[in-house]
């Protein structure tokens, strides 16, 4: 249950920077609204999955595939580069994250 619940606070909080990238500085509504939705829908779900999951563990795997996430969508959809070094940090990112999964969360 909580990874469930993790991964839905993960897929609102990427849904809520990638409106941001669209929203130019808050000067468009829609992507404006869709931002703050999806940062406090993330939240909420994390604040759930803190009841179930060790704080360390839960923030570091949000955090951790968040980012990977946005990274991996700028790439591919939105025109960014792919230099040897972004690819390296996105893949040293989901390794800490693997890494952290198998320390366990309670």
């Amino acid at each position: 249950m909580g990874y469930g619940m993790l991964a839905a606070a993960i897929a609102a909080e990427v849904a809520g920077t990638t409106a941001m990238k669209y929203s130019e500085g808050f000067s468009k509504l829609w992507p404006s609204v869709g931002t703050v939705a999806g940062y406090l829908l993330a939240f909420a779900l994390l604040a759930q999955t803190l009841k179930v999951m060790q704080v360390g563990t839960a923030y570091a795997i949000w955090a951790g595939v968040g980012t990977a996430a946005v990274a991996a969508i700028g790439v591919l959809f939105l025109g960014e580069s792919a230099g040897p070094a972004k690819l390296a940090g996105i893949a040293f990112v989901i390794v800490g994250v693997v890494l952290l999964s198998l320390g366990g969360a309670h």
